[in-house]
């Protein structure tokens, strides 16, 4: 059960939700749990808009907001670079009124990094969004060395890239120098490689 899942996820320290209006109807549900469960304001929620148009825009994050409940989102994303210019424009406004408190931009496609380090060039942007893990790394190339001298915040999609990962070590014990930095399963080893960039 979702609500099973979500209460799991909190109780182990779980506070980071992205979604988005793409994901069916993910922030329906979302929406309906945090309720539920009374966490809405425990959790830092992220969701996107992808709209070229910008009321169309204003009008898919308002319903993302009335979906979400709360009196703010922490973080609203450009998903995938979609009406880039125009939507940011609209988040800029309403991160100054305080109804987000934060503004980035996503992508999962490496052949949108070129036009991603330029949105992170000339926009004020809090977060980046991207995939990124010990088997996808051409993230390392340009877009992470831009983030870290801008003072923008990194969201990691596919950490463990769908499983991959897993596999790949499924019949390796966990080395002896996994102990050193605090790791005591490859999901720890993965996820240490990447917040050590």
């Amino acid at each position: 059960r979702f609500k099973d899942t979500l209460e799991t996820f909190y109780a182990q320290g779980g506070r980071v939700i992205d979604t988005s209006p793409n994901y069916g109807d993910a922030e329906t549900v979302i929406g309906k749990l945090l309720a539920e469960i009374d966490i809405r304001d425990k959790v830092f929620m992220a969701t996107k808009v992808d709209r070229e148009d910008q009321q169309e825009g204003v009008e898919r994050m308002t319903r993302s907001f009335r979906l979400l409940g709360g009196d703010k989102i922490d973080l609203m994303q450009v998903h995938n670079l979609r009406g880039t210019e125009v939507e940011l424009e609209t988040m800029r406004t309403w991160k100054q009124e305080g109804r987000i408190r934060y503004l980035g931009v996503t992508t999962h496609d490496p052949d949108q990094y070129d036009a991603m380090q330029d949105v992170m060039r000339r926009h004020p942007l809090d977060f980046i969004q991207l995939n990124y893990s010990l088997a996808d790394r051409a993230a390392e190339k340009s877009i992470l060395p831009l983030a870290r001298d801008r003072g923008i915040a990194v969201l990691v999609n596919l950490p463990f890239a769908r499983g991959q990962l897993f596999s790949a070590v499924k019949d390796l014990p966990l080395p002896d120098w996994a102990a050193e930095m605090d790791a005591f399963s490859w999901g720890q080893v993965f996820l240490k490689y990447l917040i050590a960039y």
